[in-house]
């Protein structure tokens, strides 16, 4: 097949245009094998999307530099301009303002090889140009990712990798994030001398490197002053108390629990201090913070704005555990309710975050609590691995090739059946 023959557009105001000039252009250029068109700036605007792009535009620097510039943004595509050449007409001192513009240019009398030459160290310019803005895209795009791997590496080692199990119950907790980095947590530690097991899993708001600081941050708050308050100090002034839960019957008996000051003064002292140093920055995260007691298997809990954690009794009966306060981090003096709810041999609390009712498959379509709750009630006789095993493989099974694009993380406490040592 014939090569077809490469475009020049020539472009000067017709006006003024000094017709020997633009003939002995037209004769070179055509000499040089190129097909020859002209225009003027305002016949530009009439071009349509059949008319050939240029591979060549020589514009006269009469036209000046602003309007030269802007015959080349006219033929831009995808960030590029084809190559340009200005040239003078009868006025020296506009071609200087295009030189010194940046725009490369030829004088008559125009000769084909100088022309030529002038042509190739405009493209060799041009493509060094790329090639050294794509270096440096390339470099810019490695130290990102050296450093989000950087961030999922210090993230990770806030998670903890082994978690304390009391006699006689299962902990179990899996973690999946929808990006390198995640602003999803959970955490599991004792407190009051290794009487009391504290756990928590939250959902630091939005997605990303910003949440995932956040997540450490919050995380760091709730750990510190749950290990580092007394057992005796319960509340404070601004703290509304009242209990909420099943088995309460009226009894403070909880309240008087060795975990309830670490529990309320974590989850006060954190939503303090995010609310009143980091509203601008519009973080906030839900929690669900409980602390067991292993001996009673009563839990006290405070669930900050978060999905309510689901209790599957041995018996077959299911309790919700729903917010009793809002999220932490949104008002310094918001009030929280103290719950607690009982767990006897072979129950288990599922809690969770939202990316596992808030899956969606390749349709759009929800996973939803309901499917859960039917999920944890046909496995309500299995260990807490299995259950989180099964719920993991559920949603997975569910989202089937549609992206994940949330944080999904699980956590399950599980009272072991008479007779049976756990594992």
């Amino acid at each position: 097949m014939e090569e077809s023959m490469p475009n020049a557009l020539v472009v000067f105001e017709a006006e003024s245009a000094v017709p020997n000039v633009v003939a002995e252009l037209d004769e070179v250029l055509r000499a040089d094998g190129f097909d020859v068109a002209f225009s003027t700036p305002d016949d530009l605007t009439m071009r349509t999307e059949a008319s050939p792009q240029p591979d060549l535009l020589m514009v006269s620097a009469s036209l000046g530099l602003q309007r030269v510039a802007l015959v080349g943004q006219h033929f831009m595509v995808d960030g590029r301009v084809p190559t340009i050449i200005s040239f003078p007409e009868d006025d020296l001192s506009a071609l200087e303002e295009c030189v010194e513009g940046g725009f490369d240019y030829v004088t008559p009398p125009f000769r084909r090889t100088l022309l030529r030459s002038r042509m190739n160290s405009c493209q060799e310019k041009s493509e060094l140009t790329t090639t050294v803005e794509e270096m440096a895209a390339l470099a810019s795009l490695r130290e990102y990712e050296r450093e989000l791997h950087i961030a999922h590496e210090i993230q990770s080692g806030f998670l903890p990798e082994n978690l304390p199990v009391p006699a006689g119950w299962e902990v179990g907790a899996r973690f999946r994030p929808a990006k390198q980095v995640a602003g999803d947590f959970y955490d599991v530690f004792t407190i009051v001398n290794g009487r009391r097991l504290a756990f928590v899993v939250a959902d630091v708001c939005d997605k990303g490197i910003g949440a995932a600081l956040f997540m450490a941050l919050i995380r760091t708050l709730l750990r510190h002053t749950a290990e580092h308050t007394g057992a005796s100090r319960l509340v404070e002034d601004e703290f509304l108390l009242s209990v909420d839960g099943e088995g309460a019957g009226g009894s403070a008996a909880p309240l008087l629990s060795l975990g309830a000051g670490p529990l309320v003064q974590a989850i006060l002292g954190t939503n303090r201090y995010m609310a009143r140093n980091h509203l601008k920055q519009g973080y906030f995260a839900t929690m669900f913070f409980g602390v067991l007691d292993p001996v009673s298997g009563v839990v006290l809990y405070i669930n900050g704005g978060h999905n309510p954690p689901v209790v599957v009794h041995a018996d077959g009966r299911r309790t919700l555990l729903p917010p009793t306060g809002p999220a932490v981090g949104i008002l310094p003096d918001s009030s929280y309710t103290l719950g607690y709810v009982q767990l006897d041999q072979g129950d288990t609390l599922f809690a969770y975050t939202d990316g596992v009712v808030e899956a969606r498959d390749i349709q759009g379509h929800l996973y939803g609590m309901p499917k859960l709750v039917d999920l944890l009630e046909s496995n309500r006789g299995s260990d807490a691995e299995t259950m989180l095993e099964e719920v993991d493989a559920s949603v997975r099974h569910f989202a089937g090739h549609a992206e994940q694009s949330d944080d999904i993380t699980t956590l399950a406490l599980r009272r072991t059946p008479a007779g049976f040592a756990g594992p």
